[in-house]
């Protein structure tokens, strides 16, 4: 099933990044871009995420430096467009795959692409990554542990829904049971012509 392959990948890019655990380490795909494009994609896309969670810790320090800040939310900023471009980029994916299927006269759109769900499943990894390691934090209380070791529980069985539903939903795509149906994010605030601020400074 493709979500078995998918969160195998993440938990990879996930252990990979902690092995230096920094922001700034240099990215390497472990994947060939011509020969596994679907695998390149997934490893690219967990990556984005899992420098971006850490960007997410490092901003909220109450003790953060107002200049280094700014840089820091300027980051965040293109790390979020990366987010956005890969989604688009794994849909297209998608969309060339199935596109010589013919949709059933009854076939219906789902609320949401494979990609987004598949970027919602990339989150998920990095919530039960680090939610285990509070479960297993030794300096932890026990009652923290506890607490957290119920949310780990909560995030697993998420994690299986949300795999057999996206796999349910390529399934169905491939059957014309459902059409995919992709809009791009459009997205507003990086634009120096949409952003009236950045057009006040041209």
């Amino acid at each position: 099933m493709f979500s078995e392959s998918a969160n195998k990948i993440f938990q990879d890019v996930i252990e990979k990044y902690h092995i230096i655990n920094t922001v700034d380490q240099p990215f390497t795909n472990a994947y060939d871009k011509t020969s596994n494009l679907l695998e390149h994609l997934l490893y690219r896309k967990c990556w984005i995420d899992t420098v971006q969670w850490h960007y997410e810790d490092i901003i909220r320090d109450p003790q953060i430096d107002p200049v280094a800040a700014l840089k820091l939310k300027r980051q965040i900023d293109a790390s979020n467009q990366d987010r956005t471009d890969m989604v688009e980029y794994i849909d297209s994916y998608f969309l060339e795959k199935y596109k010589n299927v013919t949709p059933k006269a009854d076939a219906t759109i789902n609320t949401e692409s494979p990609a987004w769900g598949i970027d919602r499943l990339s989150i998920l990894a990095l919530k039960i990554y680090h939610m285990n390691e509070e479960a297993t934090r030794e300096d932890a209380s026990d009652a923290h542990k506890e607490a957290c070791q119920k949310k780990l529980d909560i995030l697993l069985e998420q994690r299986v829904d949300l795999s057999t539903a996206i796999d349910t939903l390529l399934d169905d795509i491939s059957k014309g049971d459902k059409y995919m149906k992709v809009y791009k994010q459009m997205k507003m605030y990086n634009d120096d012509e949409l952003n009236p601020v950045l057009r006040s400074q041209k």
